[in-house]
């Protein structure tokens, strides 16, 4: 059961109010003023906070001052309660962090709407959720309990690609971003002589191609399979519903959707600066790092020497001569199409 703190000073309203939301099933705790309701604050933790403005001892201003510099009560969602409508006195109360408020009088189905709006979105910003499929579903769900967002989509587009399939190709137009629930995706480049540049690997877990979504233009690279894949895409609607409908859910699924893109800002200058010898080095880290589980003591990976060459930026032919080299210095073992890192230690530490 939720437990609301209520600090009124008028004794109809808190009652009142107090009992409007005791038959609305949750757990009522009062406060008279405001010095009274920030000790109760502190001690009790409640899951939510209605407070009236105009108080003696300490106002509505001051109580959410108080609780908002204290670690333990700044997350509480709060809403203001006041006889006044002055726009003045709206925005003095959401500058300082109010979540909502409102302006009595009132009725009980405008109050309880209110706070369950507010449960909902706190709610959605204290959970972690996970990144996969049920994760994801999960708060698109959670998302459409609140009014704003009620238009989100009832069911995700899910797809199954194949070792090589593309998902999308340069010059289409966004029609949602992806979300990689198992397998290995490749963005790239494919110059005018047919040569293909990797810019950037993704795993289970991560989110792409949002960013021509952003900008509202074409792909400007290509994303094809590394490996059979299963993939979402959440459709464009949903996407800037999420993004821009509501400043706390918006917040939460920033979190979720942002990748490192730091590497990818720095592959241009390796290119041109590094030897293959070292590139190639960079390049069995980056998977190593991008795809070893937890708890194996060696990573091995089936990578077509292709999609390597194109990783590094190289001729396959080239690439493959760098990787006996690596054999030979004991630093990977090769087995067919399987590289092993046996020596990842050396491989970061590899001299241009």
């Amino acid at each position: 059961m939720k437990r609301i703190l209520l600090i009124e000073d008028n004794k109809d309203v808190r009652e009142n109010t107090a009992e409007i939301l005791s038959l609305a099933q949750y757990n009522v705790l009062t406060a008279k003023n405001g010095k009274e309701g920030v000790e109760i604050a502190q001690k009790e933790k409640p899951d939510l906070i209605i407070c009236d403005i105009m108080m003696p001892i300490l106002d509505g201003y001051g109580v959410l001052h108080l609780l908002s510099k204290n670690t333990e009560t700044s997350s509480i969602p709060f809403i203001f309660l006041t006889a006044k409508a002055e726009r003045l006195d709206l925005r003095k109360g959401m500058e300082m962090g109010a979540d909502d408020y409102l302006t009595k009088p009132f009725d009980d189905v405008e109050l309880l709407n209110a706070i369950e709006s507010r449960l909902k979105k706190n709610e959605i910003l204290k959970k972690e959720f996970t990144k996969n499929m049920t994760g994801i579903n999960d708060f698109i769900n959670k998302a459409k309990g609140i009014e704003s967002l009620k238009q989100l989509s009832t069911e995700q587009d899910i797809r199954e690609y194949k070792k090589k399939d593309d998902i999308y190709k340069e010059g289409g137009y966004p029609k949602g971003i992806y979300f990689i629930n198992k397998g290995k995706v490749k963005l790239f480049q494919r110059s005018e002589t047919g040569k293909d540049l990797i810019t950037e690997l993704y795993n289970e877990g991560d989110f792409f191609g949002y960013i021509p979504l952003l900008q509202e233009e074409q792909y400007t690279g290509n994303a094809a399979a590394l490996e059979d894949c299963e993939i979402m895409m959440i459709p464009k609607q949903d996407f800037f519903s999420l993004l821009y409908k509501n400043a706390e859910v918006s917040k939460k699924f920033i979190e979720l959707i942002s990748n490192n893109l730091v590497e990818s800002e720095k592959k241009l200058v390796k290119l041109a600066y590094q030897s293959v010898r070292k590139r190639v080095a960079e390049a069995l880290v980056k998977l190593s790092d991008k795809y070893k589980k937890e708890g194996e003591t060696t990573f091995s990976m089936n990578i077509s020497r292709e999609d390597l060459a194109n990783m590094v930026g190289t001729a396959t032919e080239t690439l493959i001569r760098t990787l006996s080299d690596f054999k030979d210095d004991k630093f990977i073992d090769i087995s067919g199409g399987t590289i092993t890192v046996l020596n990842y230690e050396r491989l970061v530490k590899m001299k241009n």
